[in-house]
């Protein structure tokens, strides 16, 4: 994901243009499109936004932390969900986490290749934990008291 030289790129549609066999048959063709859409996680005022970007969420998320655990957290940032298998994403949060970072800091990024189902499993696991299941209420519990 390298946004200035994908769009650089683009100045040569025919360079950019991919087609996707969609599951109807239809065929979809797509230009720019392809990395414009993924960059808005890293420049959301492309989309007329003022949110930060992902990596400075991440960036400020860290430096909220206790000064001590700062190493180790940058150390292993952990990418999940399916707006994460965009190509190159991994590389794209190290590279802006390396630019803002202090510049003794390891920064490594993990992105498992069943990233897109980790919210899934990690909650299934959390669940059939039998300490969890103490702290289970019931559909009628929740009915009468709401939200905590």
């Amino acid at each position: 994901m390298d946004f200035e030289q994908d769009t650089n790129a683009a100045s040569w549609p025919s360079s950019v243009l991919r087609s996707y066999r969609l599951p109807d048959g239809h065929t979809l063709t797509l230009g720019s499109e392809r990395f414009r859409c993924p960059e808005a996680l890293f420049q959301p005022a492309l989309l007329g936004r003022e949110e930060m970007g992902v990596h400075e969420l991440v960036y400020e998320a860290i430096r909220g932390a206790e000064v001590d655990n700062r190493r180790d957290l940058y150390n292993m940032v952990v990418i999940s969900g399916g707006s994460t298998l965009f190509p190159g994403m991994a590389a794209r949060m190290r590279r802006e986490l390396v630019r803002l970072a202090p510049p003794t800091m390891k920064v490594q990024v993990i992105a498992s290749p069943e990233r897109n189902h980790s919210a899934w499993i990690g909650g299934s696991i959390v669940a059939s934990l039998s300490t969890f299941q103490e702290s289970w209420i019931s559909r009628q519990e929740y009915d009468e008291t709401g939200p905590l």
